[in-house]
């Protein structure tokens, strides 16, 4: 599980996205009449419920990756909290106790770069 503090998740979600990275060809949707689709920057779509507005995944327009919310599972406590992104824009008044992997923006845009080759 990570938690990504940039502007536009704070923005989406009134906080962190805590989220749980998937193969983007794994999130498969069967009913796409009750998901609202937006897309939020020049790099990704943000995925919503029509019911109720919940927030449920990120992905990236060129299929590169996908994270969906950890709070739309039943008991997200299961997965270890293990990387925050984006601490270059996390605000002051709050943080998470505990040791894990930390990146600034850019050094998440470039571990995944890395990553995708």
């Amino acid at each position: 599980m990570s938690a990504c503090h940039c502007t536009m998740c704070r923005r989406w979600t009134s906080g962190m996205f805590m989220s749980l990275a998937v193969k983007p060809e794994s999130l498969k949707l069967e009913d796409e009449s009750t998901f609202g689709m937006f897309a939020s920057s020049a790099e990704a779509e943000r995925g919503f419920c029509k019911t109720c507005g919940s927030p449920l995944f990120w992905r990236a327009l060129d299929g590169s990756s996908a994270d969906v919310s950890a709070q739309a599972i039943d008991d997200p406590s299961r997965f270890p909290f293990e990387l925050e992104i984006y601490m270059d824009e996390k605000p002051a008044n709050y943080g998470f106790a505990g040791q894990r992997r930390r990146l600034t923006g850019a050094e998440w845009r470039a571990a995944k770069e890395a990553a995708n080759g």
